[in-house]
């Protein structure tokens, strides 16, 4: 018996407004369906998938769930293109509705670094080499 890291899924309240934000990232999701199924795909390089499902769909198999409280266990990362990008970035995900958590800053690891809330509070990285 074998596994493989094939797709990574966020949760969401508004997948509209999600993808928005997730575009501003270079994610290629397609528009929300009309009839509102809760779900996209955008393919990630080395064919990884990045999922986004509303809380929704999430209840409709797991009626109990609850988001979490208290911080986060998971970040999703992505690498700009250098240290002035990564202020950039950030700069235009505060613009579509994402909220600075940590504003960029030089980490002592020799990167570029910043951490920025999406709309639904999911902590996304950004970095770049210094």
């Amino acid at each position: 018996m074998s596994s493989r890291f094939e797709a990574i899924g966020v949760v969401v309240e508004d997948l509209e407004r999600a993808v928005a934000f997730y575009r501003e990232l270079g994610l290629e999701l397609p528009d929300p369906d009309p009839e509102g199924h809760g779900h996209l795909e955008a393919g990630l390089p080395g064919g990884l998938r990045f999922m986004l499902d509303t809380v929704e769909t999430l209840r409709s198999f797991d009626p109990g769930w609850q988001p979490p409280t208290g911080g986060h266990r998971v970040a999703i990362a992505f690498r700009c293109d250098s240290p002035t990008d990564v202020d950039e970035v950030h700069a235009r995900l505060l613009q579509h509705g994402g909220e600075a958590h940590k504003k960029p800053w030089d980490a002592p690891w020799g990167m570029r670094y910043a951490q920025v809330k999406d709309p639904d509070g999911n902590v996304v990285d950004l970095f770049a080499d210094l």
